[in-house]
């Protein structure tokens, strides 16, 4: 058996993403917003220790860990939180508790209001720059959305998605997991703000 192996990166200005060389919640993904949502979840609660933890995201073998916007101990952190998610895994207990996916609303319920999310604030949006944003698929609690018009191939798609698209959802519907976007930007023709 391999030993266990985790490699860290920055994938926003204050979070952390680890990778590890197995499995830790491949069932789909939990979203934990706050100590309370962690209750259960010995992953989660023990990543909430640190503190100012905003919230985490545990998806297969990826643990996405968002600081608050005051956070300012770049020495020690990211260390921590690598030797609570490593300690966790070699203790063999459950990392996420069942009550993640128990809890998680129906898919068409999760659809009928992204789907009204999408037609009421994000399309009259992203409309002025020639933009549409479609929703494809809810699979569990990932959700698949492909952008057109004038989103397809712009510079600006991924700001959309994680602060415009993501935030809308996830307030509407806080138990889902990732949005991925499955857009083939490289064929985008009329891009509002052109990548470079």
């Amino acid at each position: 058996m391999s030993s266990l192996h985790i490699d860290l990166q920055m994938v926003g200005e204050f979070t952390f993403q680890f990778t590890a060389n197995k499995p830790l919640y491949p069932q789909g993904t939990a979203v934990f917003g706050n100590k309370e949502k962690a209750k259960g979840s010995l992953l989660a609660e023990k990543i909430f220790e640190v503190d100012k933890v905003q919230n985490i995201t545990v998806s297969d073998n990826v643990v996405k860990v968002t600081m608050n916007h005051d956070f300012d101990d770049w020495a020690d952190t990211p260390e921590k939180l690598e030797n609570i998610i490593k300690e966790q895994i070699k203790s063999g207990q459950k990392l996420i508790s069942d009550k993640v996916l128990e809890s998680l609303p129906s898919t068409e319920e999760i659809k009928k209001k992204l789907q009204k999310i999408l037609d009421q604030e994000v399309n009259p949006a992203v409309a002025e720059h020639g933009g549409w944003i479609k929703l494809l698929d809810v699979k569990g609690n990932t959700v698949y959305v492909e952008m057109g018009g004038g989103c397809q191939g712009c510079s600006m798609s991924l700001a959309t998605l994680k602060q415009g698209v993501e935030n809308a959802f996830r307030q509407a519907v806080p138990e889902i997991g990732e949005v991925l976007d499955i857009t083939d930007h490289a064929g985008g023709k009329n891009p509002y703000y052109k990548r470079n």
